[in-house]
């Protein structure tokens, strides 16, 4: 069952325009150029629909939660428009890796040791299409959430036991819901430097501006575009 947007069309439209003008302004502040900025319009509950606008504007970088439900919705739509970038920015459970892989262009929620085993298993396939991976960092320790802690990122560098074969593009977090967001993108930052990793996924509709400050490459804006799902 699909959400409906509180929207029409042209103001989801205007919706995505303002979003565009506000990275440009966060950019300008920290002397950064927007255009290297990648906006991930986060589609999850929306059916195609309510995304055909965008589209048509020319973007190209969507994200969703669940393979399931992107198999549905972007299997027709990515035939018809093949540049389209789609992000996994869901957790993914290790039955479903096979089927991402044929699917998503990037996966932004590496977040086990368990998953990257399991991905290694399926990356060669012909059928697999992913070419970006993020690691996801639990940097506020959150029990609910999923991801690495900070201490077990080293193991994934050792000996280029999945470098060799996984092209970890980035990091991703997502700071803890009630508390300031910006220490935990500097933090994400400097883990990110330290290993030489270029992307950073971080930034969401509230507080995607301040990302943009630390150094966010990719950022994932949903409800400020679609408004709130029901």
């Amino acid at each position: 069952m699909y959400s409906k947007s509180i929207f029409s069309q042209d103001e989801i439209v205007q919706n995505y325009y303002s979003v565009k003008e506000r990275m440009k302004i966060a950019a300008e502040s920290v002397d950064r150029d927007a255009e290297t900025i990648n906006l991930i319009v986060v589609t999850k509950t929306f059916d195609s629909m309510e995304i055909q606008p965008l589209i048509n504007l020319g973007h190209r970088d969507y994200g969703e939660n669940k393979v399931q439900e992107a198999e549905h919705k972007w299997i027709d739509i990515k035939e018809k428009n093949p540049e389209i970038n789609l992000h996994l920015i869901g957790h993914l459970q290790t039955n479903k890796v096979k089927r991402a892989l044929t699917l998503f262009d990037s996966i932004h929620t590496l977040d086990s040791k368990k998953i990257f085993v399991e991905i290694v298993k399926h990356i060669n396939n012909p059928s697999s299409v992913t070419k970006e991976f993020f690691i996801e960092v639990n940097l506020g320790n959150e029990p609910q959430k999923y991801g690495l802690a900070q201490e077990e990122i080293p193991m994934l560098f050792e000996g280029q036991k999945f470098q060799d074969q996984v092209n970890f593009s980035g990091l991703m977090c997502i700071p803890p819901y009630n508390e300031a967001p910006s220490p935990y993108f500097a933090l994400l930052s400097k883990i990110a430097n330290k290993f030489e990793i270029k992307g950073l996924s971080m930034g969401m509709s509230s507080d995607f501006e301040k990302a943009i400050q630390f150094g966010a490459t990719h950022i994932r804006v949903g409800s400020e575009i679609f408004g709130s799902r029901s």
